[in-house]
């Protein structure tokens, strides 16, 4: 990708990447994405006389005791949900061993969701960020703003180099009032040096209001350093370089203990506030991954 493509190869990319992810939310995702969220919003339709078999938690008693009959709310399913990505678009994005970056995962899985929203006929918005929050695009329908979307998504770069999770989070709580299903795209890697979330509490909050799920992407490379001898490295997000024996079993041994911990309290606690997440890596199918977090649903 250039860093400054023509407006003709911007819609190449865009036309391209529609087709795929459009084909895939119609045939595959539409009924399982719906499957998943049906149901997670009820709107207040009408009060009616009580009949046979209605559930009596739904008696209105107010209405009950003045009308001096019995009477139950009745709810239905809203129609129409308010979906927002929090994409992550930091550096460490750029990583990629295998068949494409994280980055690149990111963004076909981001267009896939926001083709199945609109095919359920949601509201769709996103919310970029690095370790600030770099855009904001408001929840709306239509192809027109679909379409802006994905441009964003694949184009929008960053201005900051790091990873805050909770700065996402907060700035969602904060943007949005109605509970909405919220999408956490990223591969999570906002951890102290002891491999402990930095945004336990942000994720608290807004797991309080809306409906999180996070999507972690990650490459293969990143569990499991290869033994290649003396190999020089650089983190992407804090520019810090390092000198790495990786013929050393004992170095090798570490860096997967680290990684394993990290992962660890990362499952812990998502258990913690019932956060639903999938693990999907540069070189997975993610079709396959997608489907069975939806069926978990």
């Amino acid at each position: 990708m250039s860093s400054n493509p023509s407006a003709n190869d911007l819609l190449k990319k865009v036309r391209k990447i529609e087709i795929r992810t459009r084909a895939l939310s119609h045939q595959i995702f539409a009924g399982e994405y719906h499957s998943a969220f049906k149901g997670r919003g009820m709107a207040f339709s009408e009060v009616r006389e009580y009949q046979y078999g209605d559930d009596p938690r739904s008696m209105d008693w107010n209405v009950t005791a003045r009308l001096r009959a019995p009477y139950v709310k009745v709810y239905e399913e809203e129609r129409e949900m308010t979906v927002v990505l929090l994409i992550d678009i930091s550096r460490s994005g750029l990583f990629g061993t295998v068949e494409r970056t994280k980055r690149d995962l990111i963004a076909e899985i981001a267009a896939v969701l926001s083709f199945s929203a609109v095919i359920n006929n949601d509201k769709v918005g996103a919310l970029f960020f690095s370790d600030k929050v770099e855009k904001f695009i408001p929840p709306k329908k239509g192809r027109s703003h679909l379409l802006h979307l994905i441009r964003e998504i694949i184009e929008l770069k960053p201005e900051s180099d790091g990873t805050d999770v909770g700065e996402a989070l907060r700035y969602l709580t904060n943007a949005i009032k109605k509970k909405c299903a919220a999408f956490v795209l990223s591969d999570m890697l906002d951890v102290t040096p002891d491999g402990e979330p930095r945004y336990e509490d942000a994720l608290k909050v807004a797991k309080g209001r809306h409906d999180i799920s996070v999507i972690k992407v990650y490459d293969p490379r990143e569990r499991t350093i290869p033994s290649v001898g003396l190999v020089h490295v650089k983190d992407s997000e804090t520019g810090e370089s390092a000198w790495v024996n990786t013929s050393n079993p004992k170095v090798r041994a570490e860096y997967a203990r680290w990684f394993g911990k990290v992962d660890e309290r990362e499952r812990k606690l998502f258990n913690r506030y019932q956060i639903d997440s999938v693990d999907i890596a540069t070189n997975d199918d993610y079709v396959k991954g997608l489907m069975a977090f939806f069926g978990r649903r």
